[in-house]
């Protein structure tokens, strides 16, 4: 068996066998060893893309959806620089990936070779761990070492405290396919091209590739920090429970709630938002008169808040701000938190139903009924009311992705509290970049894991940053995805904010395009619906594999309804 050879097979056994079970492959020539290495290992799915960009974006969504790492294979040069979005969104928002980069050897290295760049610590510090795994050579004690480095790698990604990327740089010299005998002329060419040498018949290796007995991982890790005892927090009336963007398990924080009075804030991807969340927080906060009677004495937040402006002001109000998290691993985004725990509890004989409780319920009851009151005067789909009625209508057991632009806002301003749909988003670095791809990747991991339906809410300018995310070869998994793709021909964000009065607004940050997603579908071979009625919108929702449905808007009559929105809801509290 060749060295590269050799290291693929043995890297890619180890890494199924701590547990990998997804892998997306760009296509490339120095790659081969990896992408022969997964796509012959019975136990890992294979993923190809030809774009890199996408094809990192679909590990991510992979790995986001089923809660481990996904590994996600390039050739050398420019299409390694091109996973570093993804790099980036999956470090800031805590997604395990393992980035396999191949490389060429270090004797073409700053020599001019062909697609040769420096890729040595490529991802600086949004990695987690990074590694130049070194030239494979068949020597004793290799074996060991890339072993145990896969184990620590695979560690490194899923975190104890936090997950997140992992690099593995890969320099492989020729020869880089499997020493194989040339297939006889008319004979099986599939069959021989997919035998891979068993690791178990190394040839002239000096020493066993093969792993551990039973399928064991080279490294075990028991290491269980238990459930860390829970903070008792301060006895006060007007406490607030926030929660932000993040995969925690958001009961502990609704218990909290339950037993002090406490309203719930819940931001769409916390999957918080159920029972008694507080749904209209978003325009209540942005009502001076309501804000002004609201100032909290103690606010505990999970997650990543700052999803509005509103909420980051209204943090800064508290007289004390406890952070759910770790020392090392807790958001602050207004540098206001005065301590941070592990878990909380509620004070000894605290009472949910206070003055301030009873305040907050009946505010978000008039709120709630005049957002609803509104979005309901039109039969044609607004913004907001696709964003409300595609969360209320989404079947138990789906998944919901949603675009980080006004997708996500509309959605944190529209919806109502429900039960049984995840939520989820590239909310760590909030970008534009790959939101197909990641949808994708997301809900082909839901069904894997025996999910229902799911949806994908996005934007336009979204839809045409990442289109190659709909290309899918003939014999690539496919997913039940419903990319709904609301089309107001521009930034649609920038007309709620300072830039909409300026001269040159619509060129520099209305950036029309003329674009009918249509034209998209049809370029991308999926089935094409346009949606106009808030009526048919649980039909167009039906269906299978991945398809688009289109929701035309404008952006001017949106940013109107948005301010009607809130000046219905300021006049309700006055009533």
């Amino acid at each position: 068996m060749n060295p590269s050879t050799a290291l693929a097979r043995v890297l890619v056994d180890e890494l199924a066998r701590c547990g990998l079970a997804e892998a997306v492959v760009a296509p490339g020539s120095r790659s081969t060893p990896l992408a022969l290495a997964l796509a012959a290992h019975p136990d890992v799915r294979v993923h190809v893309r030809i774009d890199e960009r996408s094809a990192s974006y679909l590990a991510a969504g992979l790995a986001r959806a089923q809660r481990r790492p996904a590994a996600l294979v390039c050739t050398s040069g420019t299409a390694a620089a091109n996973f570093h979005p993804a790099v980036l969104e999956s470090d800031e928002s805590g997604v395990p990936l393992l980035v396999l980069t191949a490389d060429r050897p270090p004797e073409l290295r700053g020599t001019g070779a062909n697609q040769t760049v420096d890729q040595i610590g490529l991802f600086g510090s949004a990695v987690r761990m990074f590694a130049e795994v070194g030239i494979p050579e068949p020597v004793p004690g290799m074996a060991a070492y890339w072993r145990s480095l896969a184990c620590r790698a695979w560690a490194a990604a899923q975190g104890a405290e936090r997950p997140g990327p992992v690099h593995l740089n890969l320099a492989f010299r020729d020869p880089l396919m499997p020493d194989l005998p040339l297939p006889e002329p008319g004979g099986p060419q599939e069959a021989a091209a997919n035998t891979v040498p068993s690791l178990e018949d190394a040839g002239d290796w000096p020493e066993p590739l093969s792993g551990r007995a039973g399928g064991r991982p080279w490294i075990e890790s028991r290491h269980d920090p238990g459930d860390p005892a829970p903070a008792e927090l301060p006895a006060v009336e007007r406490g607030v429970v926030v929660c932000g963007d993040g995969d925690y398990d958001p009961i502990p924080l609704l218990a909290l709630a339950a037993e002090t009075g406490w309203p719930v804030l819940a931001e769409p991807t916390s999957n918080a938002r159920r029972g008694e969340a507080v749904s209209a927080y978003r325009h209540l906060l942005a009502s001076p008169r309501f804000l002004a009677e609201h100032s909290p004495e103690l606010v505990v937040t999970a997650g990543r808040p700052g999803l509005s402006r509103q909420l980051l002001a209204y943090l800064r109000s508290a007289q004390r701000h406890i952070a759910v998290g770790t020392p090392r691993c807790f958001a602050d985004p207004v540098r206001t938190v005065t301590d941070v725990v592990p878990g909380v509890a509620a004070p000894a004989g605290a009472d949910p139903d206070t003055a301030w409780a009873r305040s907050w319920r009946q505010a978000e009851g008039r709120a709630r009924a005049a957002v609803d009151r509104v979005l309901d005067a039109e039969e044609a789909l607004s913004e907001l009311r696709l964003a409300r009625d595609l969360a209320a209508q989404a079947p138990n057991g789906s998944l919901l992705f949603a675009g980080s632009s006004m997708p996500i806002r509309d959605l944190d301003a529209a919806m109502s509290a429900r039960c049984g749909a995840r939520i989820i988003g590239n909310r760590g670095a909030s970008g534009i970049d790959g939101t197909v791809s990641a949808a994708v990747g997301a809900a082909l991991a839901h069904r894997s894991a025996g999910g229902g339906s799911a949806f994908a809410l996005l934007g336009d300018l979204a839809m045409l940053h990442d289109q190659n995310g709909l290309v899918l070869g003939p014999d690539e998994p496919r997913p039940d995805l419903a990319v709904v793709a609301v089309n107001n021909d521009g930034g649609g964000i920038f007309s709620g904010l300072e830039q909409a009065g300026h001269p040159r607004f619509e060129r520099l940050f209305g950036t029309p395009h003329g674009v009918s997603m249509e034209r998209v579908a049809q370029m991308a071979d999926v089935p094409y619906t346009c949606l106009e009625w808030a009526s048919d919108l649980p039909k167009a929702l039906l269906g299978e594999g991945l398809r688009v449905v289109e929701v035309r808007t404008g952006r001017a009559d949106s940013a109107t309804l948005r301010r009607t929105v809130q000046r219905a809801v300021d006049a309700a509290l006055q009533e």
